[in-house]
């Protein structure tokens, strides 16, 4: 979903908070060559079909809510749950292992996600470690020293009543570790996680980098989504997040 499509969504559709959980449909498939049997054939469509039930999104259910309550759903949350969904994906790490891997974002980029990981699992793009920021108690800067992607972690931006973009479930961070944030701060550069400095060097060669010829990349931007590494006052190589012309419209008095 592009820029475009995401106002035009809130604008013909401002029931997405209100919606109820839509199954996510299996996506069409095509056998390839002749040569294959039937049953060759109905083993591959068996196969993608239990692919696609490993990617879902439901509404934040009681025990959920209660792992996620005083964590990542701070006291002070001033987003109604109703607004948030938990995904359930499958991604590929470095080796090439298939792991799960779940998150909980805004209603409102649910599917888009979702399609996104989709897309990121067929063609083997790895990420480390997709898990609820919650297991590490909620600390941003855990999680990021671990290589995890999540999404949602209430919080207002600092010293103000606006809820961050994360706190509003509608940014994500994928491969954190090896995708800093920088940011020079009275003339001293300013580095999250602290262990990310190697990383830092977008010229260096390692894995998980994400740069304008990544796939996450060529993704996020084309559902919609804009990058931090494209940021001019710092950079945020691991971030991917809804425009603040679309927020301003989904939440006109997050000011």
């Amino acid at each position: 979903m592009n820029k475009r499509k995401l106002v035009g969504a809130f604008v013909t559709g401002v029931m997405v908070f209100a919606m109820t959980a839509t199954a996510f449909g299996a996506g069409n498939s095509t056998a390839a060559g002749g040569s294959l049997t039937s049953s060759a054939v109905n083993k591959t469509l068996a196969a993608a079909a239990n692919v696609q039930q490993d990617f879902y999104i439901t509404e934040i259910t009681e025990d959920l809510f209660k792992k996620i309550k005083g964590k990542s759903y701070k006291d002070d949350c001033t987003l109604p749950v109703s607004h948030l969904r938990y995904l359930h994906i499958l991604h590929k790490d470095l080796s090439g292992k298939t792991k799960e891997g779940e998150l909980i974002c805004n209603a409102f980029i649910a599917k888009d996600v979702l399609d996104i990981f989709k897309s990121l699992y067929a063609a083997n793009y790895p990420i480390e470690k997709v898990r609820l920021v919650d297991e590490y108690n909620a600390d941003d800067e855990a999680s990021m020293q671990d290589n995890n992607s999540s999404a949602f972690n209430f919080r207002f931006i600092s010293k103000t009543t606006k809820i961050s973009k994360h706190g509003l479930g509608l940014a994500i961070d994928i491969n954190t570790l090896y995708n800093p944030y920088v940011k020079m701060v009275d003339g001293k550069i300013h580095i999250e996680p602290a262990n990310g400095v190697p990383y830092v060097d977008r010229n260096a060669a390692f894995p998980y980098k994400i740069d304008k010829n990544d796939l996450a990349y060529k993704l996020f931007t084309a559902h919609g989504f804009e990058w931090g590494g494209d940021w001019k006052d710092r950079k945020d190589y691991q971030h991917f997040e809804v425009p603040d012309s679309v927020i301003a419209v989904l939440y006109p008095n997050n000011k």
